[in-house]
């Protein structure tokens, strides 16, 4: 069932012990969202905990500092910017499948899969949608909350460089900023700094990159061997998703990269009017106009040639238009 902010308002104020799940491979958005609303929660009384089945990256660990991390029984179990339930995890798949009570998204591939979905597709993150959902709540914006959900909306908006960031976008953003958020570490530590091993990774990843269809789409594909060479890891690979798409010319950027099973995570961006969440629609995945992703299987050859089949779809589409 399709609900609004306000009806979700009033599920989470009847609630008093409340499981928060991120997705797996979290980012700052999935992270941000779920703390925040934590911390508004947990002021008002409430047992919350947040939850992922992914280890949580360094960068994003001060979001956890003298948050609750208690064990209880959940009566309520929400998913916050997940918008399938496979994006969980294998384990909290198999753990939460068809006990999802509540789920808060942006992700117009969403696949309804919680008993009640608040979902807002026009909405550049899910925190943007966690702030207006306090303000129903008057919940205290402490700046705390404020830099939770400052790096969900700047991380999910590339530092407000992507097309889906909003008037709306900038207003909130603003707001958060008076609320005490920390906005120049947040943007100096995501967008400014480098590890000395994700420089090494990004020199590799941007080595293996190629170009198809006339220079319109830059392919770049990270291997388990990358990672071993540069002392790096999956928790860094999100800034290098930007980089194809950086190229001129280029209207659809890839990155893939190898997962441990061999199997392979795609990270597609668009430029215009090429729709990233078709291309990966077609591919068991989804996501947003100028963002999705995918799963791929097979060999490194077999993973790039499916997906080269769709892009080229959508190029040639766009193309016709």
């Amino acid at each position: 069932m399709r609900i609004d902010l306000r009806e979700t308002a009033e599920i989470l104020q009847n609630s008093d012990k409340i499981l928060l799940l991120c997705h797996s491979h979290p980012d700052g958005d999935t992270l941000g969202s779920a703390t925040a609303l934590a911390r508004a929660l947990t002021a008002k009384g409430k047992k919350v905990k947040v939850d992922c089945a992914d280890p949580i990256p360094k960068d994003f660990s001060f979001m956890f500092e003298n948050l609750a991390n208690e064990d209880f029984e959940p009566e309520l179990i929400a998913a916050i910017d997940v918008a399938d339930i496979k994006l969980l995890g294998k384990e909290y798949e198999g753990k939460y499948g068809g006990k999802i009570d509540l789920c808060i998204d942006h992700h117009g591939s969403n696949m309804l899969y919680a008993d009640k979905v608040c979902l807002e597709a026009d909405s550049a993150s899910a925190a943007e949608m966690i702030y207006l959902l306090l303000k129903m709540m008057d919940a205290d914006i402490t700046p705390d909350i404020a830099s939770c959900l400052f790096t969900g909306v700047s991380t999910d908006t590339g530092c407000f460089r992507f097309s889906n960031t909003t008037v709306r976008t900038f207003e909130i953003a603003a707001e958060l900023a008076k609320h005490g958020a920390d906005t120049y570490n947040i943007i100096q530590v995501f967008f400014e700094t480098k590890t000395k091993t994700y420089a090494a990774l990004e020199r590799l990843a941007l080595d293996s990159m190629r170009l198809y269809f006339s220079d319109r789409c830059a392919l770049i594909c990270i291997t388990q061997d990358m990672y071993a060479k540069s002392g790096s890891d999956e928790s860094e690979v999100d800034r290098i998703s930007n980089l194809p798409r950086q190229i001129e010319g280029v209207l659809v950027g890839v990155t893939m990269r190898e997962l441990k099973d061999g199997n392979f995570k795609a990270s597609v961006r668009t430029h215009g009017d090429i729709d990233a969440s078709a291309i990966c629609k077609r591919l068991g995945g989804g996501g947003h106009m100028g963002a999705a992703g995918c799963t791929l299987y097979g060999t490194k050859q077999q993973a790039i040639n499916s997906l080269l089949k769709e892009v080229q779809a959508e190029i040639d589409a766009y193309r016709i238009n």
